[in-house]
Order: structure tokens, then sequence, then C-alpha cells
């Protein structure tokens, strides 16, 4: 029954506080004296004690046993944040309340992903002739991939947004959105066809690097990508 007895004759009165539950003691001296009052130590405040303890929990009122419970996850829930299961946690000692489930959430790493807040980030890699020609890409996203234009002759560093494919604001409205950085790919060995054709390139003014003021630093770059 969670009492701790083995049947309802199963206590006695607790000899400290003669069934109390507390116990008073004197404090101070001469004209300033008080009377503190404090739970029993050996009832721990029952006023009674299991003189004939069940031997299934010895005398606790509780055993051992695991539960296994499904938990509901709001959608743009986030690291650190906590889950209440309410009764769901330790049984209370011989009879007591029981407390609460916390559930204390954790994010694992994903291979495409960064969360930022809401927004999420992806990395997409460009080769050299995509970046300068323009391309059309797939990428994926949280409700699963699509495809968007890429310009000619975007730079690597550039971002895109995508408005609304980030994550939900939990317990409220809008949406995330997600954030796409461009990095242009250099091969680190060449054939000697590639070789010949980059090195007529090489003289060529259109391929000198010209950084215009509306070409923004890296520094900006990341200040634009999280505001």
């Amino acid at each position: 029954s969670g009492s701790g007895a083995l049947g309802s004759d199963g206590y006695s009165t607790c000899g400290t506080c003669g069934g109390a539950g507390e116990i008073r003691q004197q404090a101070g001296g001469g004209f300033f004296q008080q009377i503190v009052v404090r739970a029993c130590p050996t009832c721990e405040g029952e006023g009674r004690i299991v003189s004939n303890p069940c031997q299934e929990c010895r005398g606790d009122g509780r055993i051992e046993k695991t539960e296994v419970l499904e938990v509901g996850i709001p959608a743009g829930i986030a690291e650190g944040m906590q889950l209440t299961m309410r009764s769901k946690g330790n049984a209370g000692k011989r009879g007591g309340s029981p407390g609460d489930l916390i559930i204390l959430v954790e994010e694992i790493e994903h291979a495409e992903f960064e969360r930022d807040g809401e927004n999420v980030i992806h990395e997409l890699f460009l080769n050299f002739a995509d970046a300068a020609l323009g391309t059309s890409v797939e990428v994926p996203t949280l409700s699963g991939k699509t495809r968007f234009k890429i310009s000619p002759g975007t730079q690597s560093g550039k971002i895109f947004r995508l408005k609304g494919k980030g994550f939900p604001v939990i317990n409220g409205y809008g949406q995330g959105d997600q954030l796409i950085q461009v990095h242009v790919w250099i091969p680190k060995s060449l054939s000697k066809e590639e070789k010949a054709a980059l090195e007529k390139m090489r003289t060529s003014k259109n391929f000198e690097p010209n950084p215009t003021r509306t070409d923004k630093g890296f520094f900006q770059r990341i200040k634009d990508m999280f505001s």
C-alpha cells in the first residue's frame, strides 16, 4: 500500500517525540530564551515508526521499478530546455506524493545543418565553374530538398537566405530562416589541360580581383548572417 508497514497494526508511536512528529528545544540563556521546533529525527515528522516492516520494501514504502513513458516533443525545442511530466518522478516515501520527472533536452550534431536560434545554417560547396557561370542547385532543408538558383559571379562566403525554412518559434508564432553559406572549392591538383586553361585565364583582366564597396568582407557577412 506504500505505507512500509506489514498491515495496519505495523506501526508504533515514536518514542522520541511521543507521536507529535516534532521536538522542541530551548535555545539561548538568561532573559533571552526561545523554543526551537524541528521535525523529529527519528520518525522524520510522521509521529510513528514502522515496527513491523514490509519485507519487500523493508519499511520504506517504495520499491524500484522502471517504466517506459512516451514524451511529446514540441516543434522548435532547443538545447538546454526542460520538459516536466507531473507526478512521474520517484514515489513519495511511505505513501507521500510522487515527484515530477524533469527531462533535459540535449541536441546532437547533424551532418548537414547547424542551428542558431530559430535559424538553420547549411554550408554549400561549389566548384569554380558553377560559381563563375551560375547554376541551379538542390539543397537539403528541414522539410525536404529544394532547388534554388546560383547567380553568375557568386563569391565564396556569399550567404543566401531561404525565408521560413528554419525552426518554428516554440510556443509562439513565426518561423526562422535557412542560411546557406557558399564556399568555392579550389582543387588541390590539376591536369595538364586544366592548368593550361587556367594559365590562359590568369592574364585576363577580368580575373584580377576587383572588390567594390558592395562586396562585404568576412566579418560583415558573419554579422549579416546572424541578423
